[in-house]
C-alpha cells in the first residue's frame, strides 16, 4: 500500500499569523475561492435559474397538464440515497403543488437493475400511471423508454448522470448534462434537479392562478432538507449552487424543521439534529438510507423519508440502522477476502496492476461499491469489485482515482471491445457496469492496459492536501465551533485540513483499530489536546514521547455534555 504523502498548499504559511478563528476562516475562504464570509452563505436567491435547463419549459407544460386532468403520477426512483431522496421529494413537493395521485416505484438492485428498464416499466404500467417521472436515472434507459411509448405511457426523465450517444425518446427531459443543455451548475444531484423542476412547476402554476385558500401556495424551501441530504451523499462536487442547496436544508434540520425521518435517522445514528453538518449527513445518515437499497428494498428508506409520524419515523430508522450493522458485517467480510487475494499477489512478488478487478463467487451486490472504495483508498488506484448477478452474469461497482475518468474509460474500452461490456453507467469517479463471468479475464486485462496508459505502470503517489499549520492559540473548541458550521465542506469545497509536529503524551489503542493520542503541539505557552485516528491503530508504533507529523481535522468531541476541541488524525508520519 502505497503512504500518502502531507503536502500544503502553496500559500499554507499564511495560516500562522492568523490572529482569531475569524480571521483564519477569512484565508480559509480565499483559498477555496470565496472573496468574503458572507459570500459563503448566499441565500436561495442567488440560485442559477431553473430556466437555463434545457427541456425545463417543455417538462413543466407536460406536468401542468397532468395536473390539470387530475393524473396518476408515478415516480421511479434510483435504489441510492439520492434517488430516495429525490423520490420523496418529488412525491411531496407533486402532492403539495395539487396532484391528485402521486405514487413511487424503486427497482429492485438484484431482480430489476438500475434504470427504467422494460421490466420495471412492466411493472409500473400494473398500477395504470398516466406519466411516468424518472428521478436520478432514466437518461440511459432507451429501451425502457421505448416500451413504455409501446405502452401508451409517456415518461419525464429528471436525471444527472452523462447521457450515451442518444437519447431517450422520452416526453421530456431535464439534465443539466444533457447536450444543448446552458445550465452554469452541471453538478446538481438527482434529487437537485427534482427541486429545481418543482420549482419552475410552482412558478408556471402560480402565474396559471392554480393557487387559491383551498389549494395554497406550497414553501418548497421546506423540503431543502432532503436536498442537502441527497446532495451530500451523493458527493457531488460543492459548487456555489450546490452549497447554497446544501446550507439551506443544515438551517432547516438544526432548527428543527425537517422532515421526521431525516431527524431519526440521525438520532438513531446518535448525532443531534441541532449541530448538523454535511459529516453527520454522509457518514450517518446517508449510509443506514443507503442500506436499504443495498442489503434490501429502498422502499423502507424512501417510506422513511415520506413519513410524517415521528414515531413512524423512529420505527423505520431503527430498521435501516439494522440493516446498516447487517451492511457492515458483509462490508468487513469481503473486504477481509479482497485484501487476502492482494496479499497473496505481493507475496508472489507480484505488484498491483494499476487498475484493479476484483470478484468474489459469493460477494453482495448491494455492498461491492462500498468495498471497491475501501479498496481504491487502500491501494491509490481504480477498482472494480464484480459480484455475481445471475444468468451468467457479474455486476461490477467502479470507483476510481483523480486522473482516470472512469466512465468515459469504460466507454473507451467498450468502444475497443465491443460486446465485452453489457451495459455501463456512471461518472468521473464512480461507475457501474455488467460482463459475463466468461469474460472476466479479458475485461481485467484490457481494464488494466487502458489504466495503464493514463497513469502507467505505477499510480501517482496519493498526497493529503493541507491548509498548513495552525497556530496553538487556535487549536481551541471556538475555533472547532467555528469551522464545523462554516461550510457546508464537500467534494471540490473541502473542509480544513492541518499539519504539524506534536509530542506524544499518551497513547493508546481503543476498539481494536482506532488510534487514541494525547498531544503536546510545538510552542512554550501551547495546551496539550486529545487527538484521534480512526483505523490507524495498524501504523508503526507510537509512542510517548515521540515527536510526530498528524494530518488532521480540527472537530468537537461532545462526550456526555462536555464539549472539547480534538483532533481527528487523517494520517500521522514520524518526525
Amino acid at each position: 500500500m502505497p503512504s500518502p504523502k502531507i503536502r500544503r498548499v502553496p500559500d499554507a504559511i499564511t495560516l500562522a499569523s492568523a490572529r482569531d478563528p475569524g480571521e483564519l476562516l477569512a484565508r480559509l475562504y480565499a483559498r477555496r475561492g470565496l472573496t468574503s464570509t458572507e459570500e459563503a452563505s448566499p441565500g436561495l436567491t442567488a440560485l442559477h435559474p431553473a430556466t437555463a435547463l434545457h427541456g425545463m419549459d417543455q417538462a413543466v407544460e407536460l406536468l401542468v397538464d397532468h395536473l390539470r386532468a387530475g393524473s396518476h403520477l408515478l415516480i421511479v426512483a434510483d435504489y441510492d440515497a439520492d434517488g430516495a431522496t429525490g423520490g420523496a421529494l418529488a412525491v411531496l413537493g407533486l402532492r403539495a403543488l395539487g396532484a391528485a395521485r402521486v405514487a413511487y416505484l424503486v427497482p429492485s438492485r438484484f431482480a430489476d437493475g438500475y434504470g427504467l428498464s422494460p421490466t420495471v416499466v412492466e411493472a409500473a404500467a400494473a398500477s395504470a400511471p398516466d406519466l411516468l417521472i424518472t428521478v436520478d436515472n432514466g437518461i440511459a434507459s432507451l429501451q425502457g423508454v421505448a416500451r413504455a411509448t409501446e405502452l401508451g405511457i409517456p415518461v419525464l426523465v429528471t436525471d444527472h448522470h452523462l447521457p450515451g450517444e442518444r437519447l431517450p425518446a422520452a416526453a421530456a427531459i431535464v439534465n443539466p448534462n444533457q447536450p444543448d443543455c446552458a445550465f452554469p451548475s452541471k453538478h446538481l444531484a438527482g434529487v437537485g434537479v427534482v427541486f429545481y423542476l418543482l420549482a419552475a412547476l410552482r412558478t408556471r402554476l402560480r402565474a396559471l392562478g392554480w393557487f387559491d385558500a383551498r389549494r395554497p401556495e406550497p414553501n418548497l424551501a421546506a423540503l431543502l432538507d432532503l436536498v442537502a441530504l441527497g446532495t451530500v451523499a451523493d458527493v457531488v462536487p460543492l459548487d456555489r449552487n450546490n452549497r447554497i442547496l446544501v446550507e439551506q436544508g443544515l438551517r432547516r434540520i438544526r432548527a428543527g424543521q425537517c422532515r421526521p425521518g431525516i431527524q431519526a435517522l440521525l438520532e438513531v445514528a446518535g448525532r443531534d439534529p441541532r449541530r448538523a453538518t454535511t459529516t453527520d449527513l454522509a457518514y450517518f445518515a446517508a449510509p443506514r438510507l443507503n442500506a436499504a437499497g443495498r442489503i434490501s428494498d429502498m422502499s423502507l428508506g424512501i417510506d422513511c423519508l415520506l413519513a410524517d409520524d415521528p414515531g413512524t419515523a423512529a420505527t423505520l430508522a431503527r430498521d435501516l440502522d439494522g440493516l446498516n450493522r447487517e451492511r457492515r458485517q458483509i462490508e468487513s467480510e469481503m473486504k477481509e477476502e479482497a485484501e487476502s487475494y492482494l496479499a497473496t499477489l505481493t507475496l508472489d512478488g507480484l505488484a498491483p496492476p494499476p487498475g484493479l478487478c476484483l470478484y468474489g463467487a459469493h460477494w453482495h451486490q448491494g455492498v461491492s461499491g462500498i468495498v471497491a472504495a475501501r479498496i481504491r483508498e487502500r491501494y491509490h488506484r481504480p477498482v472494480i469489485a464484480f459480484a455475481p448477478a445471475g444468468n451468467g452474469l457479474i455486476k461490477g461497482s467502479a470507483r476510481s482515482i483523480e486522473g482516470v475518468h472512469i466512465r468515459d474509460l469504460l466507454a473507451h474500452l467498450d468502444h475497443r471491445e465491443p460486446g465485452l461490456i453489457q451495459r455501463f453507467g456512471g461518472h468521473a469517479m464512480a461507475a457501474g457496469l455488467s460482463i459475463r463471468e466468461a469474460h472476466l479475464a479479458r475485461f481485467e486485462t484490457r481494464f488494466a492496459e487502458m489504466v495503464r496508459e493514463l497513469l502507467g505502470d505505477h499510480p501517482p503517489h496519493p498526497e493529503i492536501y493541507s491548509d498548513g499549520e495552525l497556530p496553538p492559540h487556535l487549536l481551541s473548541l471556538e475555533t472547532a465551533e467555528i469551522l464545523r458550521v462554516a461550510g457546508p465542506w464537500g467534494k471540490d469545497f473541502s473542509e480544513p485540513r492541518f499539519d504539524g509536529v506534536f509530542k506524544v503524551l499518551d497513547t493508546r489503542i481503543v476498539g481494536e483499530r482506532h488510534l487514541k493520542l494525547r498531544v503536546h503541539p510545538s510552542g512554550a505557552e501551547a495546551k496539550p489536546i486529545e487527538a484521534i485516528g480512526f483505523n490507524l491503530a495498524d501504523r508503526a508504533p507510537v509512542c510517548t514521547g515521540q515527536l510526530i507529523r498528524l494530518a488532521y481535522r480540527l472537530d468537537v468531541n461532545d462526550y456526555r455534555g462536555v464539549r472539547a476541541a480534538q483532533l481527528l488524525v487523517e494520517w500521522l508520519e514520524m518526525e
